[in-house]
């Protein structure tokens, strides 16, 4: 009776040990990127200049980027916005004073920051803006809140201004 104890005994220990010893198994985790990954290399940047009539300044630029899939993404920076507030900015018909219906609303800049909000960039799904963009007659327009349409930032893009930088 005792040797039975003992063989259970034995056997309880081989069993332990072994799920003990998966259980301290680490693996690396994989801190790389997948292949395929992508990167950006082709984008057409604008300058965003400051309208606000109370001086507020708030100044940027906005980055058109070009995808691997002909989609466009883009980013806004910009300095001097109001914090804890959330600026709305859309791409809007025509050039800065002269346009009014809104092309696209792109997501709010979180003032706390000076960039978007949501996310880094703002897709545009449209495989033809990035290739058309040269011709779009518009401008960026950034308002104070989603509450004071005021708006404080204007830049003119497309035909309507030369960008400040692209490749």
């Amino acid at each position: 009776m005792i040797k039975t104890y003992i063989n259970k005994i034995g056997l309880f220990t081989v069993v332990l040990i072994t799920f003990v010893s998966c259980d301290l198994e680490r693996l690396e985790s994989a801190q790389s990127a997948a292949e395929g990954g992508g990167t950006l290399d082709t984008y057409t940047a604008y300058t965003i200049d400051s309208s606000d009539p109370a001086g507020s300044n708030v100044n940027g630029r906005i980055v058109f980027w070009k995808t691997d899939l002909d989609q466009t993404l883009v980013q806004i920076s910009l300095y001097n916005t109001v914090e804890d507030l959330l600026h709305p900015a859309v791409l809007v018909d025509g050039a800065v004073g002269i346009g009014t219906t809104t092309l696209i609303a792109l997501d709010d800049i979180d003032g706390s920051t000076g960039e978007l909000a949501t996310n880094k960039f703002f897709l545009i799904a449209d495989t033809s803006f990035y290739d058309s963009l040269t011709a779009l007659d518009a401008h960026v327009s950034v308002s104070l809140s989603a509450t004071d349409e005021t708006i404080v930032a204007t830049g003119d893009i497309g035909a309507n201004a030369e960008p400040v930088d692209s490749n």
